[in-house]
């Protein structure tokens, strides 16, 4: 497992684009977000607890808050946008259909006030 960086060099051009777009969301939101791992999967790591992991998959963009309470604060939003779905941890979106930033920024908002208390 590598870094944030590490991950998204690995991607192709248009997955990274999409991928890497949501990274730069949450880090424009948190800027003091770092580089690590959360559940073997190459995260941003605030205040030492995973904040925020964004990984392709075959059929969809999985975004992973490490929260089914994060999810739930952002399910009429993201219910919203076509293509996209969650599970009780996830976020899914197809990347035809990318998310708002607004939806992922209130994502982070919602992890990082759990994280933080």
């Amino acid at each position: 497992m590598g870094t944030v960086d590490d991950y998204l060099a690995g991607l192709s051009d248009d997955d990274r684009a999409v991928v890497g777009h949501v990274y730069d969301v949450a880090r424009a939101r948190v800027p003091d977000a770092a580089q690590g791992a959360g559940y073997g999967m190459p995260a941003l790591v605030l205040d030492g607890k995973p904040l925020l992991a964004v990984v392709r998959a075959k059929a969809h963009v999985g975004i992973y808050p490490f929260s089914a309470a994060a999810v739930e604060a952002v399910a009429g939003q993201v219910d919203a946008v076509e293509g996209s779905g969650r599970a009780k941890g996830t976020v899914r979106f197809h990347p035809a259909h990318p998310l708002p930033d607004d939806v992922v920024t209130a994502l982070v908002d919602a992890r990082a006030a759990q994280i933080r208390g």
